[in-house]
């Protein structure tokens, strides 16, 4: 994108779009927001879909696994990861602002010696981020411009699932994402919500060696898992 400056501890994102900057990702994922993400989870715990994400993996079984989560904010779904059982974690995130709230959860739950925090675009990301045993993408692709290339990068970092959500394909959430889009325009916020296809989104997956698991579609957010079949490439 043109006109982008990196700043100290700045993710470097790619010329994926016009649309979008780093200082509009700031704006909307700001370090307000991930202060009271954070007192939302210490008083409540997940939020519904976190919920439903953390429940599937469950079924799957994450005891001694590894997480990489992209995008994950303060972290909720891998602090209850940890708690379940999982040996480790990397969160990823495109900007600094979450950083002091994430932190600051993982010290207060005696975490923060079993989660390294990432700052960069993770579709530039290289070998900076490894590959992991279960992968989380939880309302990401819907804020990112370049689907294919995310969900590649995503696929590419898991020996084992890769869960995903992402808005429903219906004429109500075309609706809802057309107003909130309009109301980022009219408030000049350098940000777009983007409603991609599901089934491009599987077939990204798949074409990276996944092979697609049941969904769960809720009224709003649709849950994608995959998995690495024995055998194949990673």
């Amino acid at each position: 994108m043109q006109g982008w400056r990196t700043l100290p501890r700045e993710a470097k994102i790619g010329p994926v779009s016009d649309c979008c900057t780093p200082r509009g990702y700031r704006q909307i994922f700001s370090a307000k927001r991930a202060h009271a993400e954070a007192k939302r989870y210490r008083k409540k715990g997940l939020d519904k879909t976190s919920k439903r994400i953390f429940d599937l993996l469950l079924d799957h079984g994450v005891e001694g696994r590894t997480v990489l989560e992209v995008g994950g904010g303060i972290g909720s779904i891998q602090i209850e990861l940890l708690r379940a059982g999982a040996s480790r974690a990397v969160s990823v995130e495109l900007t600094p602002t979450y950083e002091e709230a994430a932190t600051s959860l993982l010290r207060d739950v005696g975490l923060a010696d079993r989660v390294e925090r990432k700052v960069l675009d993770f579709v530039e990301a290289g070998t900076e981020v490894s590959v992991a045993d279960i992968v989380v993408m939880n309302r990401v692709i819907c804020c990112y411009p370049d689907m294919p290339r995310l969900a590649g990068a995503a696929a590419d970092r898991t020996q084992g699932f890769l869960v995903m959500s992402f808005p429903k394909r219906r004429w109500w959430t075309r609706v809802v994402l057309a107003a909130a889009n309009l109301g980022l325009r009219v408030a000049r916020q350098e940000f777009q919500i983007f409603l991609h296809p599901p089934d491009r989104i599987r077939r990204t997956a798949e074409l990276h060696s996944l092979r697609a698991q049941a969904d769960r579609p809720g009224l709003f957010w649709e849950i994608a898992t995959f998995e690495r079949p024995a055998g194949a490439p990673s």
